[in-house]
């Protein structure tokens, strides 16, 4: 028996030890993988890329009568043929700049001299009087003597005789290195480029058989998912080419636009190779973060080294900057907002994350692979922790948000929720869509013990000042029910009865004034205040309704004991019991009522203002009488 109680014991260690962890497990062994196969997945993840990015137009091609294998080799032919066509123009007038290189030395040599601390002159002498006033003040001993601040003809002179070349420079030893063969010189030369060569020709044949094989690779994928898998799989499927193959358009365009931009500024202000920096930054810039910088720091150090005075860098500096900021904070949210469906600082993280693995490749490839990355959490319920964490649909739901505030006691922020909510939706919809379901979320949290005394006591002060400030509320919306209702029945007596607590009350109240502003006259009577005369009185006017009001999902009991206390001492009245928010057929939720059956049962306010038949009596009001002993005067 101890033996069998042990071996229970370390199975469920176990459980919760190892298999508690093994979400854990399962993206620590992927990274792995990601990392030591980086050489098999960097070439197969660029190959999908382009099969996105190819696929639209090989479509388009066969939906013109061409066969699929023709169209994917023209397809990559023009591929090929556009990207060799830009590298050798961006290649020719890099070799040119790099030519031109040496003519421009004196001036950057002029320039890099022009930044360093003047030492003459007004600002040489006030540099020089700090300095002898910190020594003065501070008592800083320094190692060598301040330099007075010298004048031009020190200066020129100076620099003359360092210009003059010494005949104490000693000997240089110069190194021969042995002649190195044909062979190892190969070798060496090739070594550099072997690898890069051979993960290009692995992307080429890889995208070729994505774009022959789209049909097989989507079916293997649909048999992997299961036949009981199969609508979500498609749909996966079916999202991700859609945000992925959006997202490469919209990039490519935006890109070759900017730089054709930014190229034309430049040759209008005079900037040699202006169609180079154009082509590169708008090449760059598809890498994300580190090729904007590379791209825009490239002509701006270029305009530093070619003109003699500072305000053409300094265009050209302008120039990227407005470009850059109209494009990033404008143009592209609103392109890529849509298509890709990545938050910010997802973007930013999974960039660092994929650069950590894969390099400059996976910085490249980030935003499609997190793209993928989304639509798995979005169509796969185990992985929908990755929508959450990399999505930008990160608003809390109405009531969540309402409550959320509640909870922090902010409650200006609570009802500018509120207000914002009304803004498309009627006064009901408020109530039973975000008012109460707060209350439910604060009721469970009161029972369960996770709510204090002075959080439950702001939360619910809070929703009665609301519900209170919207008393003379009407809703801009037309209501859909006004021109049917019965104007007899409008005028019928309400008394609504909360069942337990403070929580049913306030949601007596919202009912109060939704019946109120359809015609009803209504009063809220506590359940403590149902008294022998107050009873004798409702039995003298059995046209008045009694609406009590419980909020699940702990007030039932109560209610279904107040029910049998109004059904027994009132058998006249109708009773309308309103469990809010509960699920279920209100006519099986009534059956629950055993003896004491109400007439009716709703589960949301809008139900409950449009409960009841037309009224066989002509009250129009709740009797003064009934009144008066309700507040104790009767």
């Amino acid at each position: 028996m101890n033996g069998m109680e042990r071996g229970a014991g370390a199975i469920s260690r176990n459980k919760h030890g190892w298999l508690g962890n093994e979400p854990l497990l399962v993206l620590g062994l992927v990274l792995l993988t990601l990392y030591f196969a980086r050489d098999l997945f960097i070439p197969l993840a660029m190959a999908l890329t382009l099969n996105f990015l190819l696929a639209p137009a090989v479509i388009l091609l066969e939906r013109l009568r061409l066969r699929r294998l023709p169209a994917v080799i023209l397809v990559v032919l023009l591929a090929s043929a556009f990207i060799g066509v830009v590298g050798w123009v961006v290649v020719r007038q890099l070799l040119d700049v790099a030519s031109d290189l040496p003519s421009y030395r004196q001036n950057i040599d002029e320039k890099l001299s022009s930044i360093h601390a003047p030492t003459a002159g007004p600002v040489g002498s006030a540099i020089y009087g700090i300095k002898l006033l910190n020594q003065d003040l501070f008592g800083a001993k320094l190692s060598q003597p301040l330099p007075a601040p010298e004048s031009d003809k020190t200066r020129n002179t100076r620099r003359t005789r360092a210009a003059v070349p010494t005949s104490t420079a000693p000997t240089q030893v110069v190194v021969v290195q042995p002649p190195t063969s044909d062979r190892a010189y190969a070798q060496q030369l090739l070594k550099p480029i072997i690898k890069p060569l051979g993960m290009l020709g692995m992307v080429v044949i890889f995208t070729i058989y994505m774009l022959i094989k789209r049909e097989d690779l989507r079916n293997r994928l649909l048999l992997l998912a299961g036949m009981s898998r199969l609508n979500v799989m498609t749909q996966a499927l079916n999202d991700a080419a859609r945000r992925i193959s959006s997202y490469l358009l919209m990039n490519v365009l935006v890109n070759a636009s900017y730089g054709l931009v930014f190229g034309i500024g430049l040759f209008l202000l005079h900037v040699p190779n202006a169609t180079l920096w154009g082509v590169l930054l708008g090449i760059l810039r598809m890498v994300p973060y580190a090729g904007m910088i590379i791209g825009g720091g490239l002509p701006i150090c270029f305009a530093f080294a070619v003109f003699p005075g500072w305000w053409t860098p300094l265009f050209v500096l302008l120039l990227f900057i407005v470009l850059e900021i109209t494009v990033s904070n404008f143009i592209e949210p609103w392109l890529y907002g849509s298509h890709t469906g990545i938050s910010a600082l997802a973007l930013v993280t999974t960039a660092m994350v994929w650069t950590l693995l894969w390099g400059l490749p996976g910085l490249i490839l980030s935003t499609p692979l997190t793209v993928c990355l989304i639509v798995m959490g979005r169509y796969v319920p185990q992985m929908s922790f990755l929508h959450i964490l990399l999505g930008d649909e990160a608003e809390l739901a109405p009531e969540a948000h309402f409550y959320e505030r509640l909870l922090a006691m902010d409650q200006t922020e609570a009802h500018h929720i509120a207000d914002k909510f009304l803004d498309g939706h009627r006064l009901v919809d408020l109530y039973d869509g975000v008012v109460l379901p707060a209350l439910s979320l604060a009721e469970q949290d009161r029972h369960k013990g996770f709510l204090d005394d002075t959080r439950s006591t702001f939360l619910f002060q809070s929703a009665t000042e609301l519900i209170a400030e919207l008393t003379d509320y009407r809703s801009p919306l037309p209501d859909p029910y006004a021109e049917t209702e019965d104007q007899t029945y409008r005028g019928c007596p309400v008394v609504c009865i909360p069942a337990n607590d403070q929580a049913d009350e306030i949601a007596g109240v919202m009912l109060a004034q939704l019946l109120e502003q359809r015609g009803h006259k209504t009063m809220l009577l506590p359940a403590s205040a149902l008294t022998l005369e107050i009873v004798d009185r409702l039995k003298e006017e059995p046209g008045t309704m009694i609406c009590i009001s419980a909020l699940p999902p702990f007030a039932f009991v109560h209610a279904r004991n107040l029910c049998q206390r109004v059904r027994d001492y009132l058998p006249d009245n109708r009773i309308l019991i309103g469990l809010w928010g509960a699920t279920g057929d209100s006519d099986i939720l009534r059956e629950r009522f055993g003896s004491g059956r109400p007439d009716a049962v709703a589960t949301t306010l809008a139900q409950a203002s449009l409960f009841g038949r037309p009224c066989e009596h002509p009250f129009t009001s709740v009797s003064p009488a009934l009144t008066e002993a309700a507040s104790g005067r009767g």
